[in-house]
């Protein structure tokens, strides 16, 4: 009986281990498509793209659709990203004005590129970055009879985070030193200012979290809706810091107002001012998968270049004197299909 026992034990380890082999090595399939899945992604982006470089592509895709050819901004920066391997201080206008003459004579963008090994990575990664920023839309303006009429554009659709009309002072911040709660890297972009500032979104998207958060005090963090972009907005003000129509889940358009701009945080207490000077705090996480989300694996991004760039389009805000809040003045409309 126990030789029979032993048998049985070890026969029942043997499948076990059958079993565990053939997932690993990939015999069934849907455990290859797994493990692949778990690798294929980037896993960093070191986003070192100048203002000059994104205005000088941006402008020179905008000229293009003015003139009914065709060049994408992305592209154009993601040829520059790998002939310099990111760095742009490398960057010269007469690169970019070679590789637009080729693309506008005809040449595929394939063959322009095809010695360049890491052109691939640079289009992806700064497709995440700013796949939402460039495209048809519809926005309202004021007409020289001063009535409001829906004009048709081509062009920059995301928005400064600060309203127009509003100061603010910042430098890049992207990597200094913060100490509060455990000793770590600043992960975002800080824009000082007045209390009560209108905060925009810069893009369009859907609200995922909402509420106090002990290091960035009120908080908004709004998902891009091709959920590559995570934009984090922090410090917001005291007693007042949302827009009255935000809520977790709400869809909001790029330029709504959001929030209003604070010094809350730095505290497990909920709606505290530890924050010496009001500053809004935002940041850009990209998620290439979700388990980059929240953990090790998280990729933020120097904002200052952009922030500078995105100064070319602010929202008009004007305020509700019944409720004390600010809202858009001119609505936006997009078709989010064609993002």
């Amino acid at each position: 009986m126990i030789i029979k026992a032993f048998k049985i034990r070890y026969f029942s380890f043997g499948i076990i281990f059958l079993l565990c082999a053939l997932f690993l090595f990939g015999l069934f399939p849907d455990a290859k498509n797994v493990s692949k899945e778990k690798k294929d992604f980037i896993k960093w982006v070191d986003f070192g793209v100048t203002e000059n470089a994104l205005d000088d592509c941006y402008n020179a895709d905008v000229s293009a659709h003015k003139e009914g050819k065709k060049l994408n901004w992305i592209d154009c920066l993601a040829y520059l990203g790998a002939r310099y391997g990111g760095d742009f201080s490398k960057y010269k206008k007469t690169d970019l004005t070679g590789f637009t003459e080729r693309i506008f004579k005809g040449e595929k963008i394939e063959k322009i590129t095809a010695d360049m090994k890491y052109f691939n990575y640079y289009k992806e990664a700064y497709s995440a970055v700013l796949g939402g920023f460039v495209g048809e839309y519809e926005i309202e303006t004021i007409d020289e009879n001063n009535l409001r009429k829906i004009v048709k554009k081509y062009g920059l659709k995301a928005f400064s985070p600060i309203a127009r009309g509003y100061f603010y002072n910042h430098y890049d911040d992207f990597g200094s030193s913060r100490s509060y709660g455990y000793k770590r890297k600043h992960l975002g972009h800080d824009l000082m200012g007045s209390v009560g500032t209108p905060i925009v979104a810069v893009e369009s998207g859907t609200v995922e979290a909402l509420g106090w958060n002990r290091y960035g005090g009120w908080r908004i963090g709004i998902r891009s809706f091709d959920k590559k972009r995570y934009y984090y907005y922090a410090h917001l003000r005291r007693d007042h810091p949302y827009n009255d129509e935000i809520y977790e889940g709400k869809t909001v358009k790029a330029g709504d107002v959001i929030g209003y701009l604070g010094m809350t945080g730095y505290s497990i207490k909920e709606n505290v001012n530890n924050i010496n000077t009001p500053h809004l705090h935002y940041g850009m996480q990209l998620i290439f998968d979700e388990s980059q989300k929240e953990g090790n694996g998280e990729i933020w991004i120097d904002m200052y270049a952009i922030t500078n760039f995105l100064e070319k389009n602010k929202s008009t805000v004007e305020k509700n004197y019944e409720n004390g809040e600010f809202y858009r003045k001119f609505e936006m409309f997009e078709d989010l299909t064609n993002d």
